[in-house]
């Protein structure tokens, strides 16, 4: 399947006007703030962008996202495979005082010039929909955690070792008078 790569800038309330639609691909090296949170650069990122009004005249904007990336299990410390999906509406607006006025199942895109980088839209979707810390299974990372654990230390009897405080019984007056 050959898919075409998500253009980078695009006039966000012409295309909600025209009711556009656009799907692309990205990939995660290519994404300058979203790359740092990844073990490497390699995977995929499929996003479509369906572009609307609604009945009040608000420019809209449908983003899906769907991403294999590979980030870092942080109990093993090795590489993860991780697919991350985000589905999200968004009403563009000019200024953050629109937002206060926004009903809550539409968040908002703040879009002060004509233009807006549909790379940026794409990444702040992809950093917000990703999870905190990222783990293997705890069995497939048993193993490998298995390496960095030393045995436990066995336990004695309490009978090998003195009791600290039988030298307080020669200092015990006799009970003798």
């Amino acid at each position: 399947m050959l898919t075409e790569p998500l253009p980078t800038i695009l006039d966000v309330r012409k295309a909600a006007v025209r009711g556009a639609s656009i799907s692309g691909t990205l990939k995660p090296r290519d994404l300058k703030r979203f790359r740092p949170l990844l073990r490497c650069g390699d995977g995929s990122i499929s996003v479509e962008l369906a572009f609307s009004r609604d009945e009040e005249s608000r420019h809209l904007v449908h983003v899906t996202v769907e991403a294999d990336i590979v980030v870092t299990c942080q109990r093993c410390l090795e590489a993860m495979p991780e697919h991350i999906s985000c589905d999200n509406n968004l009403a563009i607006l000019w200024t953050d005082d629109e937002a206060a006025h926004l009903p809550r199942h539409l968040d908002p895109l703040v879009v002060k010039e004509p233009s807006c980088s549909m790379w940026d839209l794409v990444e702040d979707e992809l950093i917000l929909a990703m999870s905190p810390f990222s783990y293997h299974s705890t069995e497939d990372c048993k193993m490998k955690i298995a390496v960095f654990s030393e045995p436990a230390p066995q336990q004695g009897t309490g009978e090998d070792k003195p009791n600290p405080f039988n030298v307080l019984e020669q200092l015990r007056p006799s009970s003798k008078h």
